[in-house]
């Protein structure tokens, strides 16, 4: 069967949720396919100066170079139950390990070079509010939103009764969401993104190092979330409902 080319009202988060291989080629460009995964091709376009036909031609060849979705873990083919497990396993565990680690290098760069980048204390509260944050959310998504989800997929109807709706944890979720983003993306103006000078330290450059690869990770998460679990879950508590 053969793909249908994307057009210009093709969102990006369902271009990346067919295709994840495709992740790569937003990256590239600079455009959020995670938190500004509901936004058309030609509205990421305007916003970044690029031409949208263009970019529509340059994914349409590129999903059928990759045979589909590629290799590697395609959200859009699990379980709501494997999903959440999956996030958990691979970005949560990443998120505990990683961001204490560059916590403490962002404040130890603070405090040893900050006389020759001022921007550099700055940096640290923002990894340290981020630190914060994540960690709450994913105590959050752990102890309420993901229990909610598999009960669901076990076809627990009134699952999320003691919320109301399963849409008000998740509203949550993405307001949360977009504010780890704006994070990375405020981190990635003050370090030149996330690019050593040529006196910069090894822990520096690490840190540097670090946070790049956080935000690689961290667009990947938002995603899978927020274009795969989420979609899928709402309508999952529409249909319980709608059969009772």
């Amino acid at each position: 069967m053969t793909e249908k080319p994307f057009t210009l009202e093709s969102k990006v988060g369902d271009i990346v949720a067919a295709h994840p291989l495709l992740a790569r080629v937003f990256e590239d460009v600079g455009i959020d396919y995670c938190c500004g995964g509901k936004r058309s091709l030609a509205e990421v376009c305007a916003a970044r100066g690029l031409d949208a036909a263009t970019l529509a031609i340059t994914l349409s060849a590129a999903a059928r170079l990759s045979g589909g979705s590629g290799a590697g873990v395609d959200p859009a083919s699990l379980s709501l139950t494997a999903l959440a497990d999956h996030i958990e396993a691979t970005h949560h565990a990443y998120v505990k390990s990683e961001l204490p680690a560059l916590l403490e290098k962002a404040g130890r760069v603070a405090e040893k070079h900050a006389w020759r980048d001022a921007r550099l204390p700055e940096v640290a509260a923002t990894v340290a509010a981020l630190h914060d944050e994540m960690f709450s959310h994913m105590m959050k998504e752990e102890q309420i939103l993901f229990p909610i989800v598999r009960e669901l997929e076990r076809g627990a109807a009134g699952a999320s009764s003691h919320c109301g709706t399963i849409a008000n944890p998740i509203r949550v979720m993405e307001a949360e969401h977009e504010n780890a983003g704006g994070a990375i993306a405020h981190l990635r103006k003050l370090t030149d993104g996330f690019t050593p000078k040529p006196d910069d330290c090894n822990t520096h450059r690490a840190l540097l190092a670090g946070l790049a690869q956080f935000e690689a990770d961290l667009h990947q998460h938002v995603h899978k979330e927020n274009n795969v679990l989420f979609p899928r879950a709402l309508a999952l508590e529409g249909q319980l409902a709608g059969a009772n």
